[in-house]
């Protein structure tokens, strides 16, 4: 039986006559960006424009990954196996793949082997933008102080940084004290004005080290907000075997995605930024008209489906896209959301709405709707309750934006979700909803207006008792 070789730099090149392969592996690539956070997003969308920048011979701008945690550990062991190469198969509605190899990733560190390798590798002069995909809960907002990894680090004056915000403060710190001009720290999470919560947080942990040093990163480090889209399940081990198949190389972690991805960014980059309009991102000075449309259009309707799709029954995004109440449902949701904001110049808001449903509805991208619901506590109160308290503000009609809310409540008050539920997250949402409508909504300061709302606690304790009796199809 012949053994299937691992993708690597030795096996990559047979492969360019099945798929597009990295033609610039042996070119002399600098180090221009490091990326905290390498998961699935990241592989599938910012380093695949990196990729396609370095295959039209950009050679400044190569990445280099970090991870800060135990659970990175897995991915800086598989590509460190692999040269950091990795796969990316794109998945057509009509069945049709695209398979390619991807290799902007050329370093990986984890701190846990050496902090001080870290933060060399952040203060290195070619270094000039640091990214994020770090979650919505990364950002440590309201908890630095009760955050034991931020008090560690910052009573020890950074000399062994714990989190992403100390390492940048620790690398800032010795680029200023070398000359070197400080790097663009560069926000991809969805997080609405992802820029302005990158910026709060480091000047957070930089007041509780140096205010000196604070102020300096005050007023000589750019934080440009971005928005980011593209739709990336999680890997699975049909996928492993996909890429055997079809390439006949072993990927320990491919990683597939939709065709359709998204990258708009604020062009505020003082030490330089690569080409990216070149590789289809798109440069804008109304970031915040794009994030709107995004967080309340797609992330808000993935929670919209999330939870009815689960209550009835569905597994997969597609299979409760098919059924005609929760697409109603959903398409219902937009509706109402599309009155919330003013979309930017250029966004059909309608013809974005139906590219939404149509990606909703890819069953070659099979997204568990599970998975969606992860970290909801996060997610909901920023997609979802903007739109709510808005719309009740200007006195639009709320109905189904009040319901969708409101299957969130149903979701985590179901018996069948509190039988698997072990996270501390989850369980504060357990305990919360069965303290009844009210103090479910009191539970998150987003929702904090809505739960002192008589009207609107009674509108969405109603929803809740329709969604338990009828489900979405009486909406």
């Amino acid at each position: 039986m012949t053994s299937i070789p691992q993708l690597d730099r030795d096996s990559v090149g047979p492969l360019a006559e099945r798929a597009p392969v990295p033609g610039y592996l042996d070119e002399d690539l600098r180090i221009g960006i490091v990326h905290f956070g390498v998961g699935n997003f990241h592989r599938s969308h910012q380093a695949v424009y990196i990729d396609r920048l370095l295959q039209d011979g950009e050679h400044e701008w190569a990445i280099c990954g970090v991870g800060v945690t135990d659970r990175d550990r897995s991915m800086a062991d598989a590509l460190a196996a692999q040269d950091g190469l990795y796969t990316l198969t794109l998945r057509h509605p009509d069945g049709a793949e695209e398979m390619s190899v991807i290799g902007s990733i050329r370093r990986y560190l984890h701190a846990g082997d050496g902090a001080d390798a870290v933060v060399e590798q952040l203060a290195h002069p070619d270094v000039r933008i640091v990214s994020l995909t770090i979650t919505e809960g990364g950002y440590l907002q309201g908890e630095l102080d009760e955050n034991p990894l931020v008090r560690e680090e910052t009573e020890g004056d950074l000399a062994v940084p714990r989190t992403v915000f100390g390492f940048i403060l620790a690398a800032l710190r010795m680029r200023r004290s070398r000359g070197i001009a400080p790097f663009t720290v560069l926000s991809c999470d969805n997080i609405q004005g992802n820029g302005v919560v990158a910026r709060a947080t480091v000047l957070a942990v930089a007041e509780k080290v140096d205010p000196e040093l604070a102020d300096w990163v005050d007023e000589n480090v750019a934080f440009p907000s971005t928005m980011v889209d593209r739709i990336t399940p999680a890997t699975e081990d049909p996928d492993r075997e996909r890429v055997r198949r079809v390439l006949g190389v072993e990927d320990a972690w491919p990683v597939a995605a939709e065709p359709f991805t998204q990258w708009v960014l604020e062009d505020r980059f003082p030490a330089g930024r690569p080409a990216l309009e070149t590789a289809g991102a798109i440069f804008t000075d109304d970031i915040d008209g794009y994030e709107a449309a995004k967080l309340r259009l797609l992330n808000a309707s993935h929670q919209a489906v999330a939870f009815v799709g689960q209550l009835a029954g569905y597994t997969f995004v597609h299979e409760a896209m098919a059924d005609p109440a929760v697409r109603e449902f959903v398409e219902s949701y937009m509706a109402e959301a599309r009155s919330s904001f003013s979309p930017p110049a250029g966004l059909d808001a309608a013809q974005y709405c139906a590219t939404v449903i149509e990606r909703f509805l890819n069953p070659a991208v099979a997204d568990p709707l599970r998975r969606l619901s992860v970290d909801s506590s996060d997610r909901v109160p920023i997609f979802v309750a903007p739109v709510a308290v808005d719309l009740r503000a200007s006195g639009t009609d709320s109905r189904i934006t009040t319901a969708v809310l409101a299957s969130w409540y149903v979701y985590w008050a179901t018996d069948a979700v509190a039988d698997r539920s072990s996270d501390r997250a989850e369980r504060t949402l357990l305990s919360a909803a069965g303290e009844g409508p009210r103090a479910f909504l009191r539970a998150f300061p987003a929702l904090s207006s809505l739960a002192s709302d008589d009207a609107f606690v009674a509108e969405f304790a109603a929803a809740a008792d329709l969604l338990q009796s009828s489900g979405c199809a009486a909406f």
